[in-house]
């Protein structure tokens, strides 16, 4: 049987797929998707407190914040020297969890974007 300029060419096997697709039945609208990727990051930044002593301070940070024992000493220590120092940093939940954990012990925390 010839073929037209028109017609597309048959099939060369039982299984192959016909050379233009069925027509698509009509979209519905997607809802916007939030973007993909990390949550932007929150500094928790402990404030100097001439009540409380190193050790309490660094007992504190190690409960609240999860920081071991040298690391927790070291922030004690630039924050009683310089006034503020870095905790963490992280999303803004688990921020704004280490530092109403570290307030709750009498000690001043604040939160703010990285």
């Amino acid at each position: 049987m010839p073929q037209t300029e028109d017609a597309p060419p048959a099939p060369t096997s039982p299984h192959a797929l016909p050379a233009e697709p069925a027509p698509a039945s009509p979209a519905k609208p997607t809802p916007a998707k939030p973007p993909a990727g990390r949550l932007p990051p929150f500094k928790v930044l402990l404030h100097n407190d001439d009540v409380h002593d190193v050790e309490y301070v660094v007992a504190t940070l190690i409960k609240a914040a999860s920081l071991s024992y040298f690391p927790a000493l070291k922030v004690t220590m630039e924050a009683h020297q310089t006034g503020v120092a870095l905790v963490a940093t992280t999303h803004r939940e688990l921020a704004e969890f280490y530092a109403e954990r570290i307030a709750s012990a009498g000690l001043t925390a604040t939160i703010e974007p990285a």
